[in-house]
This record gives structure tokens, sequence and C-alpha cells, in this order.
């Protein structure tokens, strides 16, 4: 059983860059997994997710990130960490090795 709590806003109306449930299927299992210690996630990795590609899609400031979406500092916080450890390299580089295995070419 997940620990993660309800959204707070479950019947929000979709914006057209959220993840659809395909796409979140094959970015999750990408996600940094938690440590296991300190302060459990109390946050959908999902909607952070929606959040920075909201942000990316229509070149809004973050703090004009609406407000049925997580608060924007905490959706900058995950851009900024993951950018620093290069969670988002690793992820294009294995979306596009599986991409590229699916198409029957090289990884490479």
């Amino acid at each position: 059983m997940s620990r993660l709590p309800v959204i707070a806003n479950p019947t929000r109306k979709a914006y057209p860059s959220d993840l659809s449930d395909d796409e979140w299927v094959l970015l999750q299992p990408l996600l940094p997994a938690p440590k296991g210690f300190g302060h459990p996630i109390e946050v959908d990795f999902r909607e952070i997710l929606n959040g920075i590609f909201y942000v990316q899609r229509t070149g809004c400031q973050w703090e004009m990130l609406p407000h049925d979406l997580p608060p924007y500092s905490t959706v900058y916080h995950y851009f900024q960490k993951w950018q620093r450890k290069g969670i988002w390299q690793q992820m294009h580089d294995q979306i596009r090795e599986q991409l590229r295995n699916k198409l029957g070419r090289s990884e490479q």
C-alpha cells in the first residue's frame, strides 16, 4: 500500500501537458526510489511531473503554476534536484534505448 496522500483535487480538469496513463507507466519506474530513511515522501510524483511539463509546455514562470497542481516551490525543487543528479538525462537515455530495441535497432 502506498504512503502517498490522496491528490488534493482528484477531479481536476486535465491539462494538455498532463501525462497519459501509458506515459506514466513508462516513466514511473525511471524515477528515483525513496531512500528508505528520513522523512517519508508525501508528494505524488505524477503530479510533480505534470507540473514540470506544464511549465515546459506553456513557458510560464514557476510562480504562475496553476493552484490545482502541487505548489510551485515543490515542483521546482524536484525539477532542480533531478537536474543536478542527472535523472532527466538517464530517463531520456533509457527511453531512447527502449524505443530503439522495440524498433529492432541497436541501442546506440
